[in-house]
């Protein structure tokens, strides 16, 4: 089910001809340089799962994402209801992850821009965050593109990181209605 449609880019909810798919995006290693280790089949196949599921309980969700043009899946983008307890509120991340291929083209801005809208008037949020390894210059452009601010107060290490492991500080943005 197609739920965003821009200029370029189709979000959609998930179809099982999306698994492969993701999977091999999700084992790239330039695409997981800021994310960690490469995700199985297995968790794949939940993450999935869980995305309908979260779009068909509150009506956002993670997206599949197609280029127009080509059909190709090019990854995801959309808004997520974080389930793990962050130091910080609201829990609603806008959030992309966009197959190597694709990079430098502005499918994350240009779909980014669209989910929040969708966000901000469909689904009547009032604030959306963001967050990412301050290493991640490639995504803190997109969230500055959209219009996200810097919330230094909001600045975490990841739970299930050691403090002194590369990946685990993250660096939260946020965006009001």
């Amino acid at each position: 089910m197609v739920i965003i449609e821009t200029q370029r880019l189709i979000l959609r909810t998930w179809q099982s001809k999306d698994l492969m798919k993701y999977f091999r995006i999700n084992q790239d290693p330039k695409v997981l340089e800021f994310l960690g280790d490469p995700p199985s089949l297995e968790k794949i196949k939940t993450f999935i799962g869980s995305a309908n599921k979260q779009f068909d309980a509150i009506g956002y969700s993670l997206w599949a994402t197609e280029e127009k043009s080509s059909g190709k899946l090019i990854g995801s983008i959309g808004l997520n209801h974080l389930k793990w307890n962050p130091p910080f509120k609201p829990n609603i991340e806008i959030s992309w992850k966009i197959s190597s291929e694709f990079w430098g083209k502005g499918y994350a801005t240009e779909g980014a821009t669209a989910v929040l809208k969708y966000g901000f008037e469909k689904c009547k949020l009032q604030e959306v965050v963001s967050f990412t390894n301050p290493q991640n210059i490639r995504s803190i452009r997109v969230m500055e593109k959209i219009g996200m601010k810097r919330d230094p107060s909001g600045d975490f290490y990841r739970s299930e990181l050691p403090k002194d492991h590369p990946l685990s500080f993250h660096i939260l943005f946020r965006i009001k209605k």
